[in-house]
């Protein structure tokens, strides 16, 4: 916790909550069920198949290039690898270079606990990873952003190597006129601001129906100051930006649209208090990429359609949040949207589920983990037919006789 809080000044609470605990009930729930998803299966063989068993064999790829980024750095390096782990893979572990005091942990536990042979943490800068992905792997997985995503993916396929790509995107919050605005307020703020807003599947913007805009921005503002205080700047558990690259580009986003709310800043400890910005179009540089900070742009509209036709400019975000009261249009919002994952009267709270696989789709990443979903993407599932030496079904061997037997068997 310590190291976390030298890296981005996060709270115990946060550190506990967003980091370590996710950590332990992955674990417990991997350990129950590991015995079972690991052993051969049987399963069904068709009647074409006479004589002979089928079965599906859990098998590791091998060995497994894990980049883990710099946001959660101990969440979004361990739990990939300890699906890895669990599907029996050796694994190169490298870790954020921005979050250095919790790569320098990560290496000094993983080092004394596991033989270098078997799990080996790998620091450096840019430069590592480039030579890291000049080698071969028997699988890759990547936690980041799309650029660097693309590099990652491009080198992969050199040596044809599976990947999983976790990336992000703009995931929308829509808060519909019939939402309990108490509630989608608290939540939306909780989720946006939670490690001030450098989460990939935080609240990137807003859409709020006209309606209910005004109230509702009052208590997302009202929920701000109950979660953070009058002074966010003072609050010592308010967690600060990683670096001063970052800090320079959300200060420059501030300056599009209306500061409805917040928008002070600290430049010397990287801190910026959480920020509601009002009267944004889609043609705001805010808009135009992923915010990755406490800055959320607020949006109104009156038909859904509208909403459906701004997400498109910015298609397949990773989370997608919906608030309503309605639940016909709620699954009507989730069948209709492309997103990786989500709630519906809620934020976050979808990817700490070990039962749920998290992932994204299209733009927003390729693949999913968590849970059982960890253990299949570190696993290769091999088919295996076990065929009978008592008989042979003579089906298979070409003549007239067996092509019209088939051909009604078939059918």
């Amino acid at each position: 916790m310590l190291a976390l809080q030298k890296d981005l000044n996060k709270s115990a609470f946060e550190a506990y909550s967003t980091e370590i605990g996710i950590l332990y009930e992955e674990i417990a729930f991997i350990r129950k069920n590991l015995k079972k998803w690991s052993q051969p299966k049987r399963v069904k063989t068709p009647l074409t198949h006479t004589g002979s068993k089928s079965y599906i064999y859990a098998q590791p790829y091998g060995v497994a290039l894990i980049i883990a980024p710099w946001n959660y750095p101990v969440q979004l390096a361990l739990s990939p690898l300890i699906g890895a782990i669990a599907a029996g893979n050796c694994v190169i572990l490298k870790p954020s270079e921005m979050t250095p005091h919790t790569a320098n942990i990560l290496e000094k536990i993983i080092n004394a606990v596991f033989d270098e042979a078997y799990i080996r943490v790998v620091q450096g800068d840019k430069d590592v990873s480039q030579a890291l992905l000049d080698q071969h792997f028997d699988y890759i997985f990547f936690t980041g952003s799309v650029p660097v995503g693309k590099i990652i993916m491009e080198k992969a396929a050199e040596k044809l190597t599976p990947i999983t790509l976790e990336l992000g995107g703009k995931s929308p919050a829509i808060v519909h006129e019939d939402a309990n605005l108490n509630l989608a307020a608290k939540r939306i703020a909780w989720g946006k601001f939670i490690n001030a807003g450098q989460t990939c599947v935080a609240p990137d913007y807003i859409y709020v129906h006209q309606s209910v805009a005004d109230v509702f921005l009052e208590k997302l503002k009202a929920a701000i100051v109950e979660l953070y205080a009058e002074d966010p700047l003072k609050n010592t558990d308010y967690t600060h930006i990683v670096n001063q690259k970052s800090f320079d580009r959300l200060i420059h986003f501030t300056s599009d649209g209306t500061t409805y709310f917040g928008g002070e800043s600290d430049e010397k400890n990287l801190i910026l208090a959480p920020t509601i910005l009002t009267d944004i179009s889609w043609k705001d540089n805010v808009m135009n990429e992923e915010i990755f900070g406490p800055i959320l742009p607020t949006l109104t509209y009156d038909r859904l359609e509208e909403v459906r036709e701004g997400i498109k400019q910015s298609p397949n975000p990773l989370a997608f949040y919906f608030f309503s009261e309605d639940k016909s249009l709620s699954t009507k919002m989730i069948e209709e949207v492309s997103f990786g994952g989500g709630c519906i009267n809620d934020t976050i709270f979808h990817l700490a589920s070990p039962y749920l696989p998290f992932g994204g789709v299209g733009n927003s990443g390729i693949g999913h983990y968590h849970g059982k979903y960890s253990f299949d993407t570190f696993t290769h599932y091999k088919s295996i037919l076990k065929q009978t030496t008592k008989f042979d079904v003579p089906l298979r061997y070409p003549s007239h006789k067996n092509l019209k037997f088939l051909k009604k068997l078939w059918k």
